[in-house]
């Protein structure tokens, strides 16, 4: 049975500063469509690649990574709502037909509303992407201009067919229950996001601001061994400013190949362009000095935090080399102005 996998593909670079808000992994959900004969609507929120199984066959037909709804047989089309996992600004969408070739939508719609409470049945759909082609096997990007804050979206296929995966670019809009609420601010449902890295030979520094814990080794950032004088360190983004209170290192699973130690800089800047960043980071003040690391633990760091007024952005150093699978960063958010 042979599985192929999805080619890897670059999220345009004016979109990578954008967290996927539609990423089931930071808690969005299917409401409801109008058909998933053939397959799960759900599938359409993983954050992994598709992929395809050649000889992969269930109760309904040919087994496909993603939506797909029946062949129409009457006037109309098929419709998903999917809410969100975090309320947010919409930047721009990636419909995804891959691995769909005869079986793609001729096109597709998004519209999109703002319903916190999900009720829906009041709310004020708005045109996002007005139909617009789709084609086989390919990744759909296309820009959206609205400044308004979202929670659910409906995407529209003409008039069926199937999308692997649809991902939704946006700025993610914090809803504090009270002004003094601690947060993570670095996770990626608060809009967390990397910016650089030395080194991901085994493992994603994307993966260390994942929700929960990793869930195995490949779960994590690892670099190769070091055979070079020095140490691997990544840059990543707050969500929002904000100042420290405690920070967590989590070497879950790594256990022959943890870190000897984690320290991490940190400075608030505002407008800097990602290149800019780089650079400069070398020269940052610290937040946490080096620590020594443990194999499989978490690390909680509270007295140990070096006081800063208010941070956006941090570099995690990983000395010399290793696995690290979470970090968080826990503060308050604090007024950028």
């Amino acid at each position: 049975m042979a599985t192929l996998l999805a080619p890897i593909f670059d999220i345009p670079t004016y979109l990578q500063p954008f967290t996927n808000l539609a990423d089931e992994r930071i808690g969005a959900k299917i409401i409801d469509c109008s058909d998933d004969f053939f397959a799960e609507a759900k599938r359409m929120l993983n954050a992994d690649a598709p992929i395809f199984v050649e000889d992969k066959f269930d109760d309904h037909g040919k087994w496909m990574d993603g939506w797909e709804t029946r062949r129409k047989r009457h006037a109309g089309y098929d419709w998903c709502i999917v809410k969100l996992g975090v309320a947010g600004k919409i930047h721009g969408i990636d419909i995804d037909t891959t691995f769909f070739t005869g079986n793609y939508p001729a096109s597709a719609s998004l519209e999109a509303c703002y319903a916190p409470h999900d009720e829906l049945e009041q709310a004020e759909w708005i045109d996002l992407l007005p139909n617009s082609i789709l084609g086989s096997s390919q990744h759909h990007i296309f820009d959206i201009a609205s400044n308004q804050v979202f929670t659910h979206i409906r995407l529209n296929i003409f008039p069926d067919g199937g999308v692997a995966r649809l991902r939704i670019y946006g700025e993610v809009q914090i809803q504090l229950q009270k002004s003094d609420q601690i947060l993570d601010l670095l996770a990626l449902e608060n809009g967390g996001r990397v910016i650089a890295y030395s080194d991901a030979h085994y493992g994603h520094p994307r993966n260390l601001i994942n929700p929960g814990r990793g869930i195995n080794m490949g779960d994590g950032w690892e670099t190769k061994r070091r055979r070079e004088p020095g140490f691997d360190w990544c840059v990543l983004a707050l969500g929002q400013a904000g100042k420290i209170e405690k920070i967590e290192i989590d070497t879950a699973h790594f256990k022959g190949n943890f870190p000897a130690q984690v320290s991490i800089q940190a400075v608030y800047v505002e407008d800097a362009t990602d290149p800019q960043l780089i650079p400069q980071s070398m020269f940052w003040p610290f937040l946490l000095e080096a620590q020594d690391m443990q194999m499989d633990h978490i690390h909680s760091y509270i007295n140990p935090v070096l006081a800063h007024e208010k941070i956006s952005h941090i570099r995690v150093n990983m000395i010399p080399d290793g696995g690290i699978s979470r970090v968080r960063v826990w503060g308050k958010v604090t007024a950028t102005v």
